[in-house]
């Protein structure tokens, strides 16, 4: 007798995460964002938030029986300074231009919760930004390509423009690193 394939939870309302999943033959069972509080603690390191804020939605989900959850959180930062997702279109202008003409970092960091426990990884991509001028902040801002995403910015729009040098995972940058994420739902027998 098999055991039955374990349901796949997301716990992310990225539609993103939900392409990216779909590249890798994935549809989850159910998508279930977690609602946690995602303010970073004083001084904490960058690469150590976005884990602490993958783990923690996973352990926000309540899961049934035979329930996976994939949880992740993608984080953009330069030196110590984590740029979140911005709040206003003013505060994305702030984002693009303290980025402009320098190299920051993405983080993606992200979990698996099943029955025996706890399971993360992150993937750390280094990217430089052209200098923009202000007409070209100005028109990213107002095709409000920039809402809802780490940084003020998203490398699978309008913005790809702007990122003329990449090292590290372009899906992990988009949010979610595909070759770690099919590890660990293979691991989890989500994934044949």
């Amino acid at each position: 007798m098999t055991t039955p394939r374990p349901r796949l939870i997301l716990g992310s309302a990225s539609p993103r995460r939900l392409e990216l999943l779909a590249q890798i033959g994935v549809t989850p069972d159910a998508v279930r964002p977690a609602d946690i509080d995602e303010t970073p603690a004083p001084g904490e390191e960058p690469r150590r938030y976005c884990r602490r804020m993958a783990r923690e939605k996973a352990e926000a989900l309540d899961l049934a029986e035979g329930e996976v959850a994939l949880t992740a959180d993608t984080t953009v930062y330069t030196a110590r300074r984590i740029f979140g997702k911005p709040a206003d279109a003013a505060e994305a202008g702030v984002f693009l231009r303290a980025l402009s003409g320098r190299r920051h970092r993405v983080v993606t960091a992200l979990c698996l919760r099943d029955g025996r426990g706890l399971r993360t990884r992150d993937v750390v991509t280094t990217l430089r930004m052209k200098r923009l001028s202000e007409a070209e902040i100005a028109a990213y801002i107002a095709s409000g390509d920039w809402q809802g995403k780490a940084g003020g910015y998203g490398i699978q729009g309008p913005a790809s423009a702007f990122i003329p040098w990449m090292q590290g995972s372009y899906s992990a940058v988009v949010g979610l690193p595909l070759a770690e994420t099919a590890q660990l739902l293979r691991g989890a027998g989500v994934l044949a």
